[in-house]
């Protein structure tokens, strides 16, 4: 499995994220710049957090129109997985990958800590290596990572069982203690938490590693079914 972490100008956690999949997978990972206009090589991408072109305008507003985002666009389309964490997230829903959108904290000061969250969704490609409402520790870090959406969009996240993580113990204001969410499809996952920078006890908590052998365990079980095929 081959695994692509983007990179715009601002992209701050990029090396956590090459390094966790390196070092908890040991799987082939490429820095790829926002410039590029061919992600057809990899099988995961990764979009990570920072400040991308410094959050001007909204966050991920303006790195929505990189032209590497037509190809995660496509990416998407075609059933790989697209995970976005915390700038990464911002971007997607900026894109329309992912419903909603983020606005600032309810506390209007940026949060950096860990935080505890739930899992609602252990059927999703990202989330197999954990129990239906195990609590997890992962941290979070940003100014702007209070989920919003209308009423209708709620219940067909709800109804689609597309609501992945909840925080227990809201840091931010998110709509319904939402802390990460997927499409309809479950390829594409958003999160403002950080299981990139979970991976190792030496961080404070490992329970970000789940996420990556999730990813890794969707994407061989899928080849080898095709294979049977």
């Amino acid at each position: 499995m081959k695994f692509a972490v983007l990179v715009f100008p601002g992209s701050n956690c990029d090396i956590d994220c090459y390094k966790a999949v390196e070092d908890t997978l040991n799987e082939p990972v490429d820095y790829v710049w926002h410039t590029a206009t061919d992600l057809s090589a990899y099988d995961c991408i990764l979009v990570p957090g920072g400040f991308s072109y410094g959050d001007y305008l909204r966050c991920g507003a303006i790195s929505r129109f990189a032209p590497v985002m037509a190809e995660v666009a496509k990416a998407a389309e075609q059933g790989k997985y697209v995970l976005g964490i915390c700038n990464g997230f911002q971007i997607l829903t900026e894109a329309g990958l992912l419903p909603g959108t983020l606005r600032r904290n309810m506390s209007l000061k940026f949060r950096c800590h860990d935080t505890v969250l739930r899992v609602e969704n252990n059927e999703n490609p990202f989330t197999s290596q954990y129990e239906k409402g195990q609590e997890i520790k992962i941290p979070i870090a940003h100014g702007e990572g209070n989920y919003y959406c209308d009423e209708e969009t709620l219940a067909k996240l709800e109804e689609n069982k597309q609501i992945i993580f909840r925080y227990v113990g809201n840091p931010n204001g998110s709509l319904d203690d939402i802390a990460g969410i997927s499409n309809e499809r479950g390829n594409v996952v958003g999160m403002m938490p950080h299981p990139e920078r979970a991976v190792d006890s030496l961080l404070g908590s490992e329970d970000g590693k789940g996420m990556f052998i999730s990813i890794l365990k969707a994407w061989r079980d899928q080849h080898e079914s095709a294979s049977i095929r």
